[in-house]
């Protein structure tokens, strides 16, 4: 390792972060930190390139959350080298604990207040004096006078910009001593050469003396510095969120029997979870003990409560709400169902969409181009122009301080966490960095039948032709298997049961034998009543018992309740819709018909599906597949994008790019409609933040503009951004 990894001297050296070190689905070592003193892109993308160059890594770091995810091949004690590699860059370094992020972003914004009090109070008082130099000449005034006023201002403005100007001074230090700039920096030689110049002015009996703008001008820059602590507090609120509910402490039960409180995140699988009334279950497992019901809204969106008992799965982050329960946990809060979740929307959040690569690459060039400029400025203004060194000098502090990278580097960042946290408010949740571009890109849409346009749950339509005999027959039959008609009639008898022993043959049905030696048998009807004539078809079981009249069961599977609406919405916004099935083609052809899809194809396979998908590709086409069974996960990962329900299998949702909520088709619309909003506001914040610096650099080289309006106009081109940004979450007309 080179010497610029070598221990900083902010840090000591770290240790053992083996035991933060998880391996992921590819085999990867992974290890997640807290990065401190990061402030913007540029910060971000120094953090990841220096890892980056290291052999076998991969680092991607969350600016808005300040989360560094680094992946490796190797050993697990590697993880200390290389967040000693980040230590060395002059970035305090942790292992990722929301918690700590929580109190460390509420101890960083106390401190920012306590500035902007102290720069305020000031302010207040320096322009006091000011007004007396403002309202009189020279020669009114007296030079010993203004003198005078010089010094007392300069007793206020000197030990005003040592204390509050500690949040620029800090992270720009840091950052020099390191051999490297940040957007601090400019600042922070912005106002330490206008205080020098001032202090040298006053000291000559000068004129150029701007110790109340070098206050006000803090105060403004630390107003802009807490608003854009805020409106990035809002738009992580969704992340936090998630992350605090893997915080805190969970009560277990030991081999001896005794109950201790440990840290969630010390969770392992085949522990004991107790779980009081009213209290979060900390990690996904399966009711040992108790019965109770359960809130699953923070998990699955339904709103109404599901009672569980001994046996039922349960998941993090549910609510116990009737009765204490002893849980068999069988994935700890990191594997857990919460922690994917966490896991994904992070992924999602850090990942190189298009526009987030071109904003890091935008935002390297930040610092040598600003000096380059300040510099050149100065030149211009000094030598060519033949102007007073000070003036010089003052325009080169402002066109240091317009500048602003900030406003770019959140362009991308503030509209993804607020479109993410917002689709997962709505019951959607990203998987991919760059599904929204894809999706607000799309221009033909290839849904599946089963479980996507209907919903997936068969339903008994003829119980009146049946009778209650038969009915309790096959319930009872059916409750030995699992296919999912037997299932739907075992589900829906409430009646009893009848003890009998059966027989399952694979792909036919069930056979039994009753009390009085009669055989009886539910199943196909070929296989169940081989000498019967065929009938209309349709889902079906049939019942035959020896010697009596056969019994057909006749099932549906509903469209999802919203499915003719969304449908009609999406062909009237020009989206070119087909189904593809692997059901029979009477079935396909009637579902496409009731839903007025025109491009049908019936009887296919996986590979079909797959090569239905590229033959759209091929024709230009930007294609959504939206399925949900096992065989269209191939379909789902050769489509440009993809969305898959949350009932799916768990294949298809590590296909998809989307996994929605719910047992409506109306994710689909949402997420096209919120896709193309961020689409358009990302594209509206490249334009703010370019146009901004476009416009205000010329004015600032061209003496125009003063330090107060730089400052001015640098915090609220970030904080018009990210307002911008909020427009993504707004209420919204209904997307149909």
């Amino acid at each position: 390792m080179d010497k610029s990894a070598m221990p900083s001297e902010s840090q000591p050296p770290i240790t053992d972060l083996s035991r933060f070190v998880e391996i992921d689905k590819d085999g990867m070592r992974a290890l997640q930190l807290m990065v401190g003193g990061i402030r913007c892109a540029s910060c971000a993308f120094l953090i990841e390139n220096t890892l980056n160059k290291e052999p076998d890594v991969n680092a991607r770091v969350n600016l808005t959350s300040r989360r560094l995810t680094v992946r490796w091949r190797g050993e697990a004690s590697r993880g200390d080298e290389l967040a000693q590699i980040v230590a060395a860059l002059g970035y305090k370094v942790t292992p990722f604990d929301a918690k700590t992020l929580k109190n460390d972003d509420r101890s960083e914004e106390t401190f920012l207040l306590r500035c902007l009090a102290v720069s305020g109070f000031a302010t207040g008082n320096i322009m006091l004096l000011s007004v007396a130099l403002w309202s009189a000449t020279e020669k009114t005034m007296g030079i010993s006078t203004r003198d005078l006023m010089h010094a007392l201002q300069a007793l206020i403005a000197i030990p005003t910009t040592i204390y509050a100007g500690r949040p620029f001074f800090r992270p720009a230090w840091e950052a020099l001593r390191h051999g490297r700039t940040n957007m601090d920096v400019p600042i922070s030689v912005a106002l330490v050469l206008t205080t020098a110049m001032s202090v040298f002015e006053g000291t000559q009996h000068g004129t150029y003396a701007y110790f109340d703008s070098v206050v006000m001008l803090l105060f403004l820059l630390l107003i802009g510095r807490w608003l854009d602590r805020r409106t990035r507090g809002r738009a992580k609120a969704a992340a936090e969120n998630l992350l605090m509910m893997m915080a805190g402490t969970a009560t277990i039960r030991s081999e001896d029997g005794k109950s201790r409180l440990i840290p969630i995140r010390e969770l392992q699988s085949g522990m004991l979870l107790l779980v009081a009334m009213g209290e979060k279950i900390a990690a996904d497992g399966v009711v040992e003990k108790g019965r109770s019901e359960i809130d699953p809204s923070f998990i699955t969106g339904e709103t109404l409560t599901q009672p569980v008992q001994e046996g039922s799965a349960v998941y993090g982050g549910m609510v116990n709400l009737l009765a204490p329960m002893e849980i068999r946990i069988t994935a700890a809060s990191g594997k857990s169902l919460l922690g994917e979740v966490i896991k994904l929307m992070e992924k999602a959040e850090q990942g190189h969409a298009r526009y987030v690569r071109l904003a890091d690459r935008v935002a390297r060039y930040y610092t040598p181009v600003v000096h380059i400029l300040a510099l050149g400025t100065f030149l211009i203004w000094r030598f060519a122009l033949g102007g007073d060194w000070q003036q010089a000098l003052l325009n080169a502090m402002t066109v240091l301080i317009i500048t602003c990278p900030c406003a770019l580097g959140l362009a991308v960042p503030a509209v993804q966490v607020l479109a993410s946290g917002h689709l997962f408010k709505r019951g959607m949740l990203l998987k991919s960095a760059d599904a929204l571009e894809k999706l607000a890109a799309v221009d033909a849409i290839v849904f599946d039948k089963t479980g996507t346009l209907t919903r997936g749950t068969p339903r008994l339509v003829n119980p009146a032709e049946i009778g209650a005999r038969n009915m309790q027959v096959a319930a009872s039959m059916a409750a030995y298997s699992r296919h999912p008609l037997a299932k739907c009639l075992h589900g829906m008898y409430g009646g009893k049961f009848l003890p009998m022993t059966v027989k399952e043959t694979p792909g036919e049905g069930l056979e039994a034998r009753l009390e009085d030696g009669k055989i009886i048998r539910l199943g196909k009807r070929e296989w169940a009543t081989p000498q019967r004539q065929a009938t209309e078809g349709g889902m079906e079981l049939w019942l035959a018992i020896e010697d009596a009249q056969p019994v057909r069961f006749a099932f549906e599977d509903d469209l999802r309740a919203d499915s003719r609406e969304v449908i009609a919405a999406l062909k009237k916004q020009g989206y070119m819709l087909t189904l593809l099935s692997g059901d029979r083609e009477d079935v396909a052809q009637a579902v496409a018909k009731e839903l007025g899809i025109e491009d049908v194809r019936a009887r296919v396979t996986p590979l079909d599906k797959n090569n239905a998908i590229e033959s759209l590709r091929k024709q230009g086409k930007r294609v959504l597949m939206v399925g949900d069974g096992l065989n269209d996960a191939p379909a789902l990962a050769a489509a440009d994008v993809s969305m898959s329900p949350s009932s799916a299998l768990d294949i298809t949702q590590n296909a998809a790019d989307i996994v929605f909520q719910g047992d409506k088709l109306m994710p689909v619309a949402e997420a096209l409609a919120t896709a193309k909003r961020a689409h358009r506001l990302v594209k509206e914040n490249f334009a703010l933040s370019l146009l901004y610096n476009l416009l205000a650099v010329p004015l600032a080289m061209v003496g125009l503009v003063t330090p107060l309006i730089a400052a001015i106009a640098m915090s609220s081109s970030s904080i018009l951004v990210v307002a911008n940004a909020q427009r993504v979450a707004r209420k919204q007309r209904k997307p149909l």
